[in-house]
C-alpha cells in the first residue's frame, strides 16, 4: 500500500505561481509512474501532468503546457507540480497519484493509489 500526501495548495491571483508537493510512503518509489489530475467543481477529474520513474520523461495536458511542470526527487520520495501563469480556469482540486510500473516512460493509463487532494484557487 502507498500513501500519497499532496501540499501546497491555496488562494491566489491569476498570473501567480504555486508549487505543489506530493509525499509517498513507498519503500520504491523510484519504481512508480507518478501523475497529477484535478477536479473543478460539477467537472469530471482531468490529467494534468506525468512524469516517469527515472524523471527522464514527462507528459502534459494541453491545458498546462509551458506553464506547468512536473519533477520528482526519489531520494526523498516526493513529486512536485510547478504551476505558473495560473488562470482562474486552473481552480480546482489537485491530486498526485501513482502506479507502479516496469518501464521508465510515460503513459496515460489508470493509477493505482491516490493522495486525499489540495485545493487550488486562482481568483481573477
Amino acid at each position: 500500500q502507498v500513501h500519497l500526501v499532496e501540499s501546497g495548495g491555496g488562494l491566489v491571483q491569476a498570473g501567480d505561481s504555486l508549487r505543489l508537493s506530493c509525499a509517498a510512503s513507498a519503500r520504491t518509489f523510484s519504481g512508480y509512474l507518478m501523475g497529477w489530475f484535478r477536479q473543478a467543481p460539477g467537472k469530471e477529474r482531468e490529467f494534468v501532468a506525468a512524469i516517469s520513474r527515472s524523471g527522464t520523461f514527462t507528459d502534459y495536458a494541453d491545458s498546462v503546457k509551458g506553464r506547468f511542470t512536473t519533477s520528482r526527487e526519489n531520494a526523498k520520495n516526493t513529486v512536485y507540480l510547478q504551476m505558473n501563469s495560473l488562470k482562474p480556469e486552473d481552480t480546482a482540486v489537485y491530486y498526485c497519484a501513482g502506479k507502479f510500473v516496469y518501464d521508465d516512460r510515460t503513459y496515460r493509463t489508470w493509477y493505482e493509489y491516490w493522495g486525499q487532494g489540495t485545493q487550488v484557487t486562482v481568483s481573477s
